[in-house]
């Protein structure tokens, strides 16, 4: 029987995606070509145009094309993204902003409004520490390049506000100038990681604060999931379980080589001490897969999609997904 050859474009993730680029291990039924594309333009690129066959894609856009009545894509729930997002939350010094709520009334800027760093970071704010989206002067733009594309148009709620900066401009600079107060992102401004004197983390000790966040809500904040497009699930019901089975059999294997002692899979020397505190923490390896093992959590971002208005309803977790794969058990 001939395999169904299938192009997969998504992040680069060296442990738990390593096997699947590799072809060490193979969907079963599938010959995967795996695309290493960042996920900013893969995500622009098939929310606008569906290139891929199948791809990473994150969870916020997901859930805003669903509740559009959207259906592009079917989602497979496979996660190889997972951040706490605490710690990318920038302030410059000269702003005021010593603790969240200080964050009322002040000009912060975004990458996209809409990315799911943003929604986890919005809700994180809202939700423990009581400063709403409508509280904050939002911008948007690049980050550290002033090459802003945006994936998707929506609108946000009435009370909010959301205003581009200048398109020759960055949001680095801005920060950094203290025309902004802050920036909401995923990942640091040039500036911070040059050691600027004006830009530091709103909690620089972030890491005890994202344990408790952690310890509280149970919640180690999906991203990403996996989709494939619509036309190729139609015409082969079968390959979002293959896909679901192919990517737990990848990230397994790349569990097991973060415990080799011989070989390190970073350089990190006292790398086997910080897995012994992340299977403290977590019971196991972090990266769960599977809809029942992440119910809870779903729940959480469909909800906080809807109340800062990015869906346009309620989405119910299981309408990401296609129905072959909610039932399939999946090992944490």
């Amino acid at each position: 029987m001939s395999r169904l050859k299938l192009t997969y474009a998504g992040e680069d993730h060296f442990d738990r995606t390593k096997a699947l680029q590799t072809g060490q291990v193979s969907p079963p039924g599938i010959d995967l070509n795996y695309i290493a594309l960042g996920v900013r333009e893969l995500f622009r690129r098939q929310a606008q145009f569906a290139e891929f066959e199948s791809s990473e894609m994150s969870v916020s856009t997901m859930a805003m094309l669903v509740s559009r009545g959207i259906d592009t894509f079917v989602g497979v729930p496979v996660f190889p993204s997972r951040h706490f997002r605490h710690r990318q939350i920038y302030v410059n010094v000269d702003s005021g902003i010593e603790k969240p709520e200080d964050l009322k009334g002040k000009k912060v800027g975004v990458p996209e409004y809409q990315m799911t760093a943003a929604l986890w970071q919005r809700a994180m704010l809202q939700h423990d520490y009581g400063v709403h989206p409508e509280d904050i002067h939002w911008f948007y733009g690049g980050l550290n390049t002033a090459d802003y594309a945006e994936r998707m148009r929506h609108d946000v709620p009435d009370g909010v506000r959301l205003e581009s900066i200048p398109t020759d401009r960055t949001l680095n600079e801005l920060l950094e100038a203290g025309e902004l107060d802050a920036i909401s992102a995923s990942q640091s401004p040039y500036a911070y990681r040059k050691g600027s004197p004006k830009i530091r983390r709103l909690w620089e000790n972030y890491r005890p604060v994202e344990t408790d966040y952690f310890e509280r809500t149970g919640f180690y904040p999906i991203m990403h999931m996996v989709a494939v497009r619509r036309d190729v699930y139609e015409a082969n019901r079968w390959v979002p379980v293959s896909l679901l089975q192919g990517f737990v059999e990848s990230r397994r294997l790349g569990w097991e080589q973060m415990h080799d002692a011989d070989v390190p899979p970073i350089t990190h020397p006292w790398w086997h001490e910080e897995l012994k505190q992340i299977e403290r923490i977590f019971g196991g390896d972090p990266q769960i897969y599977g809809f029942e093992n992440n119910r809870k959590i779903l729940e959480a971002m469909m909800q906080y999609s809807f109340e800062q208005g990015l869906s346009k309803r309620l989405v119910a977790p299981e309408e990401l997904f296609a129905p072959e794969t909610l039932g399939v058990a999946v090992p944490r």
